[in-house]
């Protein structure tokens, strides 16, 4: 079974750029405070990194 992290969205897209907001919306997250369960991949963490201010990972699974 493959790694997952779970991550929930904990700041507003609001006069945030685009590019942050499509970084969201790819994520599966839309709404505060919000969790979605994903597959622990670089392009995931790197979608991650680039809204950290925005996202918070709740949990790594094995």
């Amino acid at each position: 079974m493959a790694k997952t992290i779970v991550v929930k969205q904990i700041g507003s897209p609001i006069r945030r750029p685009a590019d942050q907001r499509a970084t969201l919306i790819g994520l599966g997250l839309n709404k505060m405070h919000k969790t979605r369960e994903l597959e622990d991949t670089p392009s995931v963490r790197g979608m991650v990194r680039k809204v950290s201010h925005m996202v918070e990972i709740i949990e790594e699974r094995d």
